[in-house]
């Protein structure tokens, strides 16, 4: 399994005070994430405060094309964006966002040049889906919200929590190789039950459809350490655990189950569009109207709703799906604003970071593999979010916990496993 790994290059006072100092940013990263309004940007800000180290304390980096391509993507998708928005003569709203991704690019050097101890990452991720899902049956249970919420919308807090509970699992590779490996293991599962629990109480189902492919990623990174004992005794502790969640009906899954079949159905029977997932499916026929009609250029933001609202008064969606500034789903918004090039930039921020964190899931050390599964989770975990919701650019917390959780995960990857090509080892 491989012994815990000591950051590389810390060789000096300087190296270790900034190695417990992107610790902290990481571990605050994860821990105040949703349990305090904006608590995504703390650790964040702090990694490109930290960053600015770089410009005078200049360590040997040893860069790699496979670095060079992320830190591209995270370029690119800015600066598409910000061109966008400057092209289409919109304002620093719209650039805002855009930017955030290039910021990530100085904290993922920060992270790579001085990598912390790899339990200030799993502990922030671990208390922050506890505290989520706390939140939510705080939220829920006694103060009585049809959906938890947090200090966010209930989308937004189902998903971010759901996605700290499968990172959590992720991180038991990590564990079981700790001297502690009890007690890691404890804190972790925890954080996944709490986690995921915090995503069925806010009642945002767009976050349950990924489920199966977040198991199929779990078992790509874990399954050849799992023995059939230990499949069939996981299977009988989690699928009596969510069949409950089900059954009570105090918790709001099954009603939102079952509001879904229904919702369906009265859409495609036309007998009523205005419901919820019929005004998303309303949103999905405007946007692909839009791109249809300048599939090259896109609206822009500041185009996107008053096009939405003509199709509206021209009879082509209901009103209420014109109401929204934009389409839920993010693959559709991004080509209907950026026109093709930002959706295929959507694609490759998506697709580039999960095919070169895979490559690292055959690794033989359980602590290098852990970061590969979460980098893998990450993407994936985006890739369904972005289904049903415009998660990554229309809410600030989309986008903080992409750009840095990303620039986080690979900076510890790289930080701790010297040469990338290294990193990786076929089975026999």
């Amino acid at each position: 399994m491989g012994l815990p790994l000591k950051p590389n290059s810390l060789d000096s006072p300087f190296a270790l005070w900034a190695a417990h100092y992107t610790g902290v940013s990481t571990f605050l990263l994860g821990a105040l994430s949703l349990v305090v309004p904006s608590g995504y940007s703390i650790g964040s800000v702090m990694l490109l405060l930290g960053s600015m180290v770089l410009l005078w304390h200049r360590p040997r980096l040893g860069l790699e094309r496979d670095d060079f391509l992320i830190m591209a993507t995270l370029a690119t998708f800015a600066a598409l964006g910000m061109i966008w928005a400057g092209w289409l003569g919109e304002g620093w709203r719209d650039l805002d966002k855009p930017v955030r991704f290039l910021l990530a690019v100085p904290a993922l050097l920060l992270v790579m040049a001085y990598p912390p101890r790899l339990s200030w990452l799993w502990s922030g991720l671990a208390l922050g889906a506890i505290g989520a899902g706390s939140w939510a049956i705080w939220q829920r249970f006694v103060e009585g919200a049809l959906r938890a919420s947090g200090a966010t919308n209930p989308i937004q807090y189902g998903n971010l929590s759901m996605l700290l509970g499968v990172l959590c699992l992720a991180g038991l590779g990590w564990a079981v190789a700790q001297r502690g490996r009890q007690a890691w293991s404890l804190l972790l599962v925890l954080g996944a039950a709490l986690g995921v629990l915090g995503s069925l109480l806010s009642g945002s189902r767009g976050g349950w459809i990924g489920i199966p492919f977040i198991l199929l990623v779990l078992y790509r990174g874990y399954g050849r350490d799992l023995s059939l004992k230990m499949v069939l005794g996981l299977a009988i502790a989690v699928v009596p655990a969510l069949i409950a969640v089900y059954q009570v009906q105090e918790t709001g899954v099954a009603s939102r189950v079952h509001q879904a079949f229904d919702d369906v159905g009265q859409y495609l029977d036309d007998s009523n569009r205005n419901t919820s997932i019929g005004w998303r499916f309303e949103m999905w026929r405007g946007a692909a109207h839009l791109i249809a009609e300048k599939p090259l250029s896109g609206w822009g933001d500041a185009g996107y709703q008053p096009a939405m609202q003509a199709l509206a008064d021209r009879g082509v969606i209901v009103q209420r799906a014109a109401r929204f500034g934009h389409a839920h789903n993010e693959y559709l918004d991004i080509f209907a604003k950026w026109g093709v090039l930002g959706l295929l930039s959507l694609l490759a921020l998506y697709l580039i970071p999960l095919i070169l964190f895979t490559r690292r899931m055959n690794s033989l050390d359980l602590t290098r593999r852990s970061i590969a599964v979460a980098g893998a989770l990450l993407s994936v975990s985006y890739i369904d979010f972005s289904l049903t919701q415009a998660f990554l650019l229309a809410h600030n917390s989309g986008t903080m916990m992409f750009a840095f959780l990303l620039a986080v995960l690979w900076g510890l990857l790289r930080g701790h496993g010297g040469r990338a090509d290294a990193a990786v080892r076929q089975p026999q």
